[in-house]
């Protein structure tokens, strides 16, 4: 039986006040953080195994609801969120994360894995190094804008994160200015988190031999923690997003990309 104790509570705290912070301040959902920390709290309490990396799956969807809408309407308030884009990929977003959700369980996830890796390393290493698009592109038509939501929201889905590390490269390529595809991101993270926490609840309804105080799989005492701590800290990275050079944003979030790339590649190699 799992009953969360002082310790895993406050561990919890204190990642919801790290994972918040970077949310708000790149557009990013948390996941990256979140799913690798929680597994790793979740087997010092004692959660079967088998259970173990969907309730962090679960839990940090779930968590994302929270930050990405306090993000959203921080970065709303800065002007800095383009509502056409968010109107048209939206659709294609829902549809991408239902499909992710109800797949996670039954398809293994290391090819996945290793092409989003070495995918968001070359898109950070770009950023990093300054590499700039063409003049000319532009955002592409409506169709490819829903297809493009899809693809997000679908590898969203299976990795648990916002889709910030997808969207923002996105929107930067396309010649967005990095604060509006910031912002932007962080309003599509929340029809990304809502429809990717529907479906780990509906996935993990019916599996036996889950910890107690679960829905699916979403672990509520982890949820509420993670959740209380962020919500102090996801505006002040927000608003740290408007103050901070834009050279300095960028390589903030490059090397964070690197970062989640080199942690999958890692897991990867060790099989």
């Amino acid at each position: 039986m799992f009953f969360p104790d002082t310790e895993f509570v406050l561990a919890c705290l204190v990642l919801g006040t790290v994972v918040g912070f970077f949310a708000g301040m790149l557009g990013i959902g948390g996941g990256a953080l979140l799913v690798p920390i929680l597994v790793s709290l979740f087997e010092q309490q004692h959660v079967t195994p088998d259970h173990i990396l969907h309730l962090a799956l679960g839990t940090s969807m779930a968590a994302i609801v929270m930050s990405a809408a306090i993000s959203l309407r921080t970065h709303h308030a800065h002007g800095a969120v383009d509502w056409s884009v968010v109107r048209v990929m939206t659709p294609g977003v829902l549809a991408g994360t239902a499909v992710g959700t109800f797949i996670a369980r039954q398809v293994s996830t290391q090819t996945l894995s290793l092409f989003f890796a070495v995918f968001i390393g070359y898109v950070a290493l770009n950023m990093l190094i300054g590499i700039k698009p063409k003049p000319a592109r532009q955002l592409p038509g409506p169709a490819g804008l829903v297809g493009v939501g899809g693809g997000i929201g679908l590898v969203s889905a299976l990795v648990a994160i916002g889709g910030g590390a997808l969207t923002v490269p996105f929107l930067t390529w396309c010649n967005r200015d990095l604060r509006h595809a910031i912002g932007t991101s962080a309003a599509l993270g929340l029809p990304i988190a809502l429809g990717g926490t529907a479906g780990y609840i509906i996935n993990g309804w019916d599996v036996a031999n889950l910890p107690p105080q679960t829905l699916g799989y979403v672990h509520l005492p982890a949820l509420v923690a993670v959740v209380a701590a962020s919500l102090f800290t996801t505006p002040m990275g927000a608003r740290a997003a408007h103050r901070l050079p834009v050279p300095m944003l960028k390589r903030l979030f490059s090397l964070l990309l690197i970062g989640l790339a080199a942690r999958m590649l890692w897991k990867l190699w060790l099989g």
